[in-house]
């Protein structure tokens, strides 16, 4: 395994440079081009995520959980309902 290290040529190789100015001339230093856009364009803060007031987002979540619990609670009564109906066995392993 240690054999194909030694058989890559292109181990090294800056492939940014090929084909640019720096493979012509090495001792050159690769210039930085700064973009500036033509307009800064301004993206509104409410454009992903909307801001609320803190009652409104204290009201919102409270009634996701509240929703949640009450859900949970539906679920549970009628898994009881159901295991009464089956006279209290949940499952029977010997069916």
């Amino acid at each position: 395994m240690g054999s194909e290290d030694a058989k890559d040529p292109f181990k090294g190789v800056d492939w940014k440079a090929v084909g640019g100015e720096m493979q012509q001339n090495p001792s050159a230093k690769p210039a930085l081009k700064k973009r500036l856009p033509k307009k800064v364009r301004e993206i509104p803060e409410f454009y992903f995520l909307p801001r609320w007031p803190l009652p409104k987002a204290i009201l919102f979540c409270s009634a996701c959980i509240g929703g949640g619990v009450a859900a949970g609670m539906l679920i549970e009564t009628w898994i009881e309902k159901k295991v009464k109906e089956d006279g209290g066995v949940i499952w029977e392993f010997d069916k």
